[in-house]
This record gives structure tokens, C-alpha cells and sequence, in this order.
């Protein structure tokens, strides 16, 4: 079983008892593995896949709010009707919906500023357009999952990979060979692996931003992917503005009840803490 499936698994197994524990509003996926999906409160002021305090501070920023409108795109094939779209933020295995879930607690922004290289208080935005330079003269608005002053965040959860893309559509960036050594690249059948990272050092080159992905300790495999792309770039400069944190390291610093919420529903605890066990979910080296 690969790593994005095991903890994709777990955190069907921690949604499911979570869901019951809290009598909270949720359906499955159909399929041989469903993941668990939340609805809001028939009021829409509680949601079951965001915290509370998170949720009504969404609720009250009118950007935040549109960041819950992504659809989801299996919706139709993957899940039961309804009268309200389902969205990409209702699914438990969302890196997004975590992201906020942390990100929205009141005050967090300020409380890992340190940690994350930002110093002065900050307002997360989520889903921005980061333009980066092309050959052409053009601009690639992919979107990035956070920009918290001057950093920029990726956001992972259960995505297998940092996806790929064909090697001419990555050489048209205009500091592409500038930033990276493409020799060292992890290329494969005309194809650079970790397509995201490599956009989004790309990003913060052009912007004077830094760069961090936040990914769970339990993907080792994406921390062999971020160290892969590291090593290939030339500025030295650049690297120091780039980095990882595990969603493990980022909960030490966390109020009680975030640590809990966290716990409970994805396993996620500070390093030397064990998770919170589910019923019938076997522990990792079993």
C-alpha cells in the first residue's frame, strides 16, 4: 500500500468515528473505499469538517467564504444527491479544508509567524493566482493553496504527488534555467516530476516571496520529492527563502482544542505524541 493510500485509510476511519462520536452531518462516497463527506448545519453556521471557531472566522471574511465555493468535481458519479452542491471542501481527506482549519483558528496566523519566517501579523489568503514570469512575456495564474504576507504556502494531504508535467511546458518559464539545474531534475518519459514544486520556487523567485510546504510527517515519500527539487536549485539564496514543515510540527504550537480537533479527526499531534487510537483502525506497524 503506498503512503497516500495508507493515510488516506486512516483518515476515512478517523472521519467515520469522529462523525459518529460528534452526531455530525456526513455521507459516504460509493466506491470500494468511501471517504467520508460533511454537511453544513441546516442553520450553515457549523459545518462538520471544520472546528467551529474556524468555521464562523470563514464565515465572517467574505474571501475566506469563497474559498468553500470550489465544486467537487466526482460529486456527480461519486456521491448521493442533494439539493446543495457538494463541495470540494466537504471531503475529509480536503488538504485545503486542513489548511483552513489551522490557518482561520483565530489568532494562529500569529502564533506560527515565527516559525514560518512571517513577522509581522498577517491576513491568510487562500487561492490567489500567483503570476509567474514566461519566455513569452506572459503569465502562468496557477493557483496557490496560501499566501500569508511574504510566503507561500502548498498545502498536502492524501495527493499522491506533486503531479508532473511535460518537459517544454516547464522550460517556457522564464527563469527556468536561471533557477534550476534541469540535468539534475527528476524527469521521467519527457515528463519533470513535482511539477508544483518546482512552479512555485519558480513563484517565490519572481515575487522575492519564500516558499513552504506544509505536508503530513506520515508522507515520507513527498519529503523524498521535496528534498529531490531542493537539491537541484542554484541559488543558494533561494533555498533559505524554501521550506517543509509537517502539520505534526505546526499542532506543538497550537491551542488545546485545535491539538484535539486534530487529533481526533486526522491523527495529526505534535512530534513524540501518539495519536488518539481509532476503533479498528491497526496502528501503523502492524
Amino acid at each position: 500500500m503506498s503512503f497516500a493510500s495508507a493515510l488516506r485509510r486512516e483518515l476515512i476511519a478517523r472521519s467515520a468515528a469522529f462523525a459518529k462520536l460528534r452526531g455530525l452531518l456526513s455521507v459516504e462516497s460509493y466506491g470500494s473505499l468511501p471517504v467520508i463527506v460533511y454537511e453544513p448545519h441546516a442553520d450553515g453556521a457549523l459545518h462538520g469538517n471544520f472546528i467551529d471557531a474556524s468555521y464562523k472566522a470563514i464565515l465572517r471574511n467574505e474571501s475566506w467564504r469563497r474559498r468553500l465555493a470550489k465544486v467537487h468535481t466526482q460529486a456527480g458519479r461519486s456521491l448521493p444527491k442533494r439539493d446543495r452542491r457538494w463541495l470540494e471542501l466537504d471531503s475529509c481527506t480536503s488538504s485545503d479544508a486542513l489548511l483552513m482549519n489551522i490557518f482561520c483558528y483565530p489568532d494562529v496566523p500569529n502564533i506560527l509567524g515565527g516559525m514560518l519566517g512571517v513577522h509581522t501579523p498577517e491576513v491568510p489568503e487562500f487561492g490567489l493566482k500567483a503570476k509567474v514570469p514566461l519566455s513569452n512575456g506572459r503569465f502562468d495564474q496557477t493557483e496557490v493553496d496560501m499566501r500569508l504576507g511574504n510566503l507561500l504556502v502548498e498545502s498536502k494531504l492524501t495527493e499522491s504527488d506533486f503531479q508532473s508535467k511535460d518537459t517544454e511546458t516547464v522550460k517556457a518559464y522564464r527563469d527556468f534555467a536561471e533557477v534550476f539545474d534541469p540535468r539534475m531534475l527528476p524527469c521521467e518519459r519527457d515528463r519533470y516530476r513535482s511539477y508544483q514544486l518546482i512552479r512555485n520556487v519558480l513563484a517565490a523567485h519572481a515575487t522575492g516571496t519564500s516558499f513552504c510546504v506544509c505536508l503530513d510527517a506520515r508522507r515520507t515519500d513527498l519529503l523524498e520529492d521535496w528534498y529531490a527539487i531542493m537539491r537541484c536549485v542554484r541559488d543558494t539564496e533561494l533555498k533559505t527563502r524554501c521550506k517543509v514543515l509537517t502539520w505534526q510540527e505546526l499542532s506543538g504550537k497550537l491551542s488545546p482544542e485545535l491539538q484535539t480537533f486534530l487529533d481526533l479527526k486526522y491523527g495529526i499531534v505534535p512530534p513524540g505524541r501518539p495519536p488518539t487510537p481509532v476503533p479498528g483502525l491497526c496502528p501503523p506497524d502492524d
